[in-house]
C-alpha cells in the first residue's frame, strides 16, 4: 500500500477506525491497538499498547493482545478490514464456548485468523509455538481447537492489500454478498496486519470494568 494502513482513508475513515467502530458497536467495554504509531492510534480512541514482538510478524501481536487482556475471550481485528461489522463479531463470539481455543471465520473456504476470536487462556500453547520460530497466524490452526465458521456475511471479510483494493472497497462499503460463492481471498491469511484487539466478558455481553 506504500503507507501505514492503519491509517488510510476509506469512504471517509481511517481503516483502523472502521476496525474500531465494528468492535465498539458490538459490545466492547475496551478496544486496544497492538504496535504501530501508537500516538496517532490513540487519537483515534484505542488505548494503544506497544507489541511485544514489534517486526517480528502477526502471532506476536497476538501474543502480545492476549498478554494484555483481561477478559477470557479476546477479539482480534486486522487494521485493514473495510467492511469489518459489528454482526460479524457477534456472530464469531456466539460459537465461543467451552472445547474451544478460537473462533475463525471462512472466506472461500478458506480460514481467516487475522479476523477471530481467541481464548486468553491459549496464549502459553501459543508462545511455545513462537518460542519455537513460527510467525505466522495461520500456524495456531495446527495447534489451537479451532472452531472454524462460514459467516452469515463473508464479504466483511475482505481485506485491502493494494491501492487498487482499496478504489474496490471505497466503492462499495456496504457489501451485499451473503454466500461468498463468488469471493475470493487474496491470500491464504487474508492478510497479516496489525491486530486490533478488544477483551470481550463473553457472547454479545458488555463489560463495564476489568
Amino acid at each position: 500500500m506504500g503507507q501505514d494502513k492503519a491509517f488510510v482513508n476509506c469512504g471517509g475513515r481511517p481503516l483502523a477506525d472502521i476496525a474500531r467502530s465494528a468492535l465498539v458497536e458490538a459490545g466492547a467495554a475496551e478496544v486496544l491497538s497492538i504496535g504501530g504509531d501508537q500516538l496517532r492510534l490513540r487519537g483515534l480512541g484505542f488505548v494503544a499498547i506497544p507489541d511485544d514482538h514489534a517486526g517480528e510478524g502477526p502471532l506476536g501481536g497476538l501474543l502480545t493482545a492476549l498478554r494484555v487482556a483481561s477478559a477470557g475471550w479476546v477479539v482480534v481485528l486486522s487494521c485493514d478490514l473495510p467492511h469489518a461489522s459489528a454482526e460479524t463479531v457477534r456472530e464469531l463470539l456466539s460459537h465461543a464456548g467451552d472445547g474451544t481455543d478460537a473462533v475463525v471465520p471462512l472466506l472461500a473456504g478458506r480460514p481467516q485468523p487475522t479476523h477471530a476470536v481467541w481464548r486468553r487462556d491459549s496464549r502459553d500453547v501459543l508462545r511455545a509455538t513462537f518460542a519455537g520460530g513460527e510467525r505466522r497466524l495461520a500456524a495456531t490452526l495446527e495447534v489451537l481447537r479451532v472452531r472454524r465458521v462460514a459467516v452469515q456475511h463473508p464479504g466483511t471479510l475482505l481485506d485491502v492489500d493494494t491501492p487498487d483494493d482499496l478504489h474496490d472497497a471505497a466503492s462499495n462499503l456496504h457489501p451485499t454478498d451473503h454466500t461468498g460463492a463468488d469471493i475470493a481471498p487474496r491470500s491464504p491469511m487474508g492478510g497479516d496486519g496489525g491486530g486490533l484487539a478488544v477483551p470481550r466478558g463473553g457472547p454479545r455481553t458488555r463489560r463495564t470494568g476489568s
